[in-house]
């Protein structure tokens, strides 16, 4: 009988041995499996920013300049094939003598914007160039990858990857002239220009200024910069729009908006095509308001000239007026923001308070 008991007792503890065998087995197995699946998906994204790279970073240009101070150079990129580039304000907005390195050679280019409220400049070269493809900040969302392709220091076309930290209209309690994309990307001098890439190769914004030491970056967003394009192909000048009335938070929300025009100012569009104080703003253009702040996005995409439909609510009742924005009265006296690595200064529109006037 103690034999039986035994030879049972050592077949228990046989089994169980043999189970936490397999369990352990299993282990290194599962653990071996990750780390190569970790392996392979750092693989399968550095071989995707190369890809990108490759295809990509024929487009994107050195630029060299001379301001009153010295020379400068910084990093623009191709957006069709006539020779147009956009780059950052601080690189190509006040500087002379502009030439630009492209395909081993260097180009003379001239300057066709300075715009400060955008905090960007666009240059041109009297030549074919290829041309990066414009995509949609709209559609990216936070922790999207993205790549930046720029000239540092005296190096090479370098690529750089990382993602949407955020998207904000203010810093240090500063508003800017239109939401901007954050980007965990550090920049170093020379990179103030450079395109922001969705992982297909398409632009979705320019870099216009650095932040915590260069450690990370804001880039203006694609649409803000073709609204700029646009102005100039269509007039031969940027057009920065208003309409003159003054914005505050409404005590309760109407029709989902919180907006409630305080002041229309006399003789300005608001007031000579009908808005008045009191109304609850619901729509500039394409853009819904749900709040105040909503208008600084709205108002950056009024084009003066155009003809703008603006829905409020007044007294219960919907209306929309079909309102002639004239030309924003502030739009070339504007503060300054540090631009990347670069002791200069770059033109951004930003205020203490939000620009409650559209």
């Amino acid at each position: 009988m103690s034999r039986l008991c035994d030879s049972n007792r050592a077949a228990a503890v046989f089994g169980k041995s043999d189970r936490v065998v397999r369990w352990i087995t299993l282990l290194i197995f599962a653990c071996a499996f990750s780390a190569s699946g970790q392996e392979q998906s750092s693989d399968s994204i550095s071989r995707e920013v190369k890809q990108l790279f490759d295809r990509c970073a024929r487009s994107v240009v050195k630029i060299h300049g001379r301001d009153q101070h010295s020379d400068l150079s910084g990093t623009g990129f191709f957006v069709d094939p006539t020779g147009t580039i956009y780059t950052a304000y601080s690189v190509g907005g006040e500087a002379t003598n502009f030439s630009v390195e492209f395909d081993g050679k260097k180009f003379p280019a001239r300057q066709m914007v300075a715009d400060l409220r955008s905090g960007i400049a666009m240059l041109k070269i009297d030549s074919a160039s290829p041309a990066l493809p414009i995509g949609k900040s709209e559609q990216l969302a936070v922790a999207a990858p993205v790549v930046m392709i720029g000239y540092p220091l005296d190096l090479p076309e370098t690529p750089s990857f990382g993602m949407i930290a955020g998207f904000d209209r203010k810093y240090l309690d500063r508003y800017l002239s239109t939401t901007h994309l954050r980007a965990n990307l550090p920049t170093q001098r020379g990179e103030a220009g450079a395109p922001l890439l969705n992982m297909k190769g398409e632009v979705v914004g320019i870099v216009v200024s650095s932040l915590e030491n260069s450690s990370s970056c804001y880039a203006l967003p694609i649409e803000a910069a073709e609204k700029i394009r646009n102005d100039f192909v269509r007039f031969g000048e940027v057009r920065h729009g208003w309409i003159g009335a003054h914005l505050a938070e409404a005590v309760e929300e109407t029709n989902g908006s919180r907006a409630e025009m305080t002041e229309v100012l006399e003789n300005t569009p608001a007031a000579n095509f009908g808005l008045q104080a009191g109304d609850i703003l619901l729509q500039v253009g394409r853009k819904e308001i749900h709040q105040p702040d909503d208008i600084i996005d709205a108002s950056f995409f009024l084009t003066a000239g155009d003809i703008v439909p603006i829905t409020v609510v007044r007294g219960g009742q919907k209306l929309t007026f079909k309102v002639r924005a004239q030309f924003h009265p502030a739009a070339q006296h504007l503060p300054m923001l540090a631009s990347p690595g670069n002791n200069q200064a770059l033109m951004l529109d930003l205020q203490k308070a939000p620009d409650n006037t559209p």
